[in-house]
């Protein structure tokens, strides 16, 4: 699985760009506001449909046009596969598969897989719960199109609900219709608490042989999922928190609310770990993103490195690019310091420049 080529069209800072790229490392650099990650943030929209920094599909398209591109060409079980994303400022954006429109955007996706590895993944540690939950919807809802479904149709429902708790605020006889929104959430809920609990099985199986390595043996690293209810005792839960949810106008129990720790040698890193164990906890996270995506589609994903390397002290910056083998990487980075230049074979090489990538070998 690799991304041969992208164009781009009044997209972010570019008026139009059209790169190849190597399905080894790809590397692009340059001054700070260039528009390196804007071409991470692009393959990242194909890959997820939206924006990684949360920017809102107008917030995308170049400064005072009415429309934007983005056309990638990608490889995946040895098949070409043309994607393209047609931003409108004021309407939904338009998706094409080989020139043929999809319905959804929810189609896109999981066709493009991607790990995506940037300073902020590394405090996802100490964080507060939301990254957390945002790390296992990106990584689900690229491998497992029913996880995509049930979490779609419970963010609707639970707004909605969210929306009926606040008009029952002014007028209480709504309050009879709760039954309805509720035996909805918990048919889509519970769906999501079972794919969690599979997923964290699943992580911890990779995750622990990964930290040990990254360790030098020394610890062992365990996930632990913290759920906000179970599936057994989520309607009772539920019911019990209505009064409260009327009150704050607001859902209070379910999936939305779960968070995860991570348990290092019987610490829980959250509260009681160094920078530094933090740190490598995130790494161990990341690469085990990439083995569980290999072993699960078959074929490895494409990594991401937005200016990542600059926060990590040589030690794992070497643990992070010992495990780049079979994996098409994009690395952002502002200088070309010896360590980048002489750690492995650069096969693309880009300058980015007031938004234009000069390529360089």
């Amino acid at each position: 699985m690799y991304i041969q080529s992208l164009r781009l069209n009044n997209f972010r800072n570019y008026e139009n760009l059209e790169l190849s790229f190597s399905s080894g490392t790809n590397i692009l650099y340059g001054n700070n506001a260039q528009g390196k990650t804007n071409i991470l943030e692009a393959l990242y929209m194909i890959a997820t449909t939206h924006s990684y920094r949360g920017a809102k599909d107008r917030d995308l398209i170049r400064f005072g046009q009415e429309e934007g591109h983005i056309r990638t060409v990608l490889m995946k079980g040895g098949i070409d596969y043309q994607v393209d994303l047609h931003l409108r400022r004021g309407k939904t954006k338009a998706i094409a598969i080989n020139e043929q429109r999809i319905r959804r955007a929810s189609e896109l996706i999981g066709l493009l897989h991607i790990v995506f590895f940037s300073p902020e993944d590394l405090t996802i540690v100490k964080n507060g719960p939301s990254y957390r939950r945002n790390f296992i919807d990106t990584e689900l809802c690229q491998l497992d199109e029913a996880y995509l479904f049930n979490l779609s149709h419970y963010n609707k429902i639970m707004e909605q609900r969210n929306k009926l708790l606040h008009d029952i605020y002014y007028e209480p006889s709504l309050e009879i219709t709760l039954d309805a929104w509720d035996q909805q959430l918990l048919q889509y809920g519970s769906k999501i608490i079972e794919r969690r609990t599979k997923f964290m099985d699943q992580l911890n199986e990779v995750i622990e042989g990964v930290h040990q390595k990254l360790s030098g043996g020394r610890e062992h690293l365990f996930i632990q999922y913290e759920p906000n209810t179970l599936n057994d005792k989520f309607e009772k839960e539920l019911k019990a928190s209505r009064e409260r949810d009327k009150y704050t106008k607001s859902t209070n129990c379910g999936p939305h609310k779960d968070d995860f720790s991570f348990i290092c040698n019987e610490v829980d890193l959250r509260r009681f770990g160094s920078q530094g164990q933090q740190r490598t906890c995130a790494l161990s996270l990341k690469l085990s993103e990439i083995r569980m995506v290999t072993n699960l589609v078959g074929e490895p994903p494409v990594l991401m490195l937005d200016d990542v390397l600059s926060e990590l002290d040589s030690e794992r910056q070497n643990d992070l690019l010992n495990a780049l083998t079979q994996v098409q990487t994009f690395i952002t980075c502002t200088g070309l310091d010896e360590f980048v230049n002489n750690r492995f074979e650069i096969d693309s090489l880009y300058k980015v420049s007031e938004g234009i990538v000069f390529r360089e070998n």
